[in-house]
């Protein structure tokens, strides 16, 4: 499913213009089934959580420090590939995997709290429009990024105690979310073909070549890195997830706004690997549960 939403999306790309304002509703939506699955109790911050926030941080700015003095648009677009929060719809593959939605949604939560805050500085150090303000860029981030995380949250939250016989009907058709996810997918890949085809110089593809690469090489480091510290708290899917899966929506828009607009190049193609890894768990686990 996942990788025919991706080769749709890159086939009728001229048409997304029409489609890419119903992304963020899907994503609602989706993330609103899933959270249906989540109790608040289940929202508990622990170690694991901050030594996962550390790690990806820490490979962010390495990353960032041996690419960008050999060629500063890749060293950017390799660098928000692992600097950004995990994807808000990280929480639907975990549970399709067997892992934790509490774990993630946890994480997710707190990545992106961290991102908001900690955002505009960083970015203001490495980006290429200094001009933006913190009380912009913090605006700017905290607005993409909160009513898509907080608000199915709430709703979901809401549903189980006013009306729990709608709640409970919700909850017991998960699998509408991954419809959800796929029809998501097929609109953000034709945005970011669209973008790509239209901006195309032939003198840079030295550069979107080593964008690409450097966005497969980081995405398996850390799906790797995140199952390993996963594994040691005991939920190896969990901690790939929540390390690997990224919101490359809000990526591909950060990328554009604050640094050289090829460097978006990046996440638009961790948009596929990322999506082509979560296709091959999906078969592998459901062959395992078979």
């Amino acid at each position: 499913m996942l990788p025919i939403a991706m080769v749709g999306g890159a086939v009728f790309y001229k048409w997304m213009g029409y489609l890419s304002f119903l992304s963020p509703y899907l994503i609602f939506m989706m993330l609103f089934i899933t959270y249906c699955k989540l109790k608040i109790k289940d929202i508990k911050p622990g170690k694991e959580h901050l030594l996962l926030i550390s790690v990806q941080l820490a490979l962010a700015f390495c990353i960032y420090f041996i690419l960008s003095p050999l060629n500063h648009t890749v060293g950017e677009g390799v660098f928000i590939c692992i600097f950004i929060p995990t994807a808000t719809a990280a929480p639907v593959i975990t549970a399709m995997l067997g892992g934790s939605i509490s774990f993630v949604a946890t994480y997710s939560l707190l990545c992106n709290a961290f991102v908001a805050v900690a955002g505009p500085f960083i970015l203001a150090a490495i980006g290429d429009h200094p001009e933006i303000t913190f009380v912009e860029s913090t605006m700017i981030i905290s607005s993409k990024v909160f009513p898509l995380i907080l608000g199915p949250l709430a709703i979901a939250m809401l549903l189980r105690y006013v009306f729990p016989k709608i709640h409970s009907k919700i909850e017991s058709h998960q699998s509408i979310s991954f419809y959800l996810w796929a029809v998501s997918l097929f609109i953000i890949v034709g945005s970011c073909v669209s973008f790509t085809i239209n901006t195309w110089d032939n003198n840079l593809l030295g550069t979107v070549i080593s964008l690409v690469v450097g966005a497969l090489v980081v995405c398996l480091l850390q799906f790797k890195v995140g199952r390993t510290i996963g594994k040691r708290f005991g939920d190896a899917v969990s901690g790939g997830q929540s390390l690997g899966q990224k919101n490359t929506v809000l990526a591909v828009w950060i990328a554009m706004a604050y640094m050289n607009p090829i460097a978006s190049i990046a996440p638009a193609a961790y948009i596929a690997w990322q999506n082509i890894v979560n296709s091959w768990q999906l078969v592998r686990h459901s062959h395992n549960v078979k």
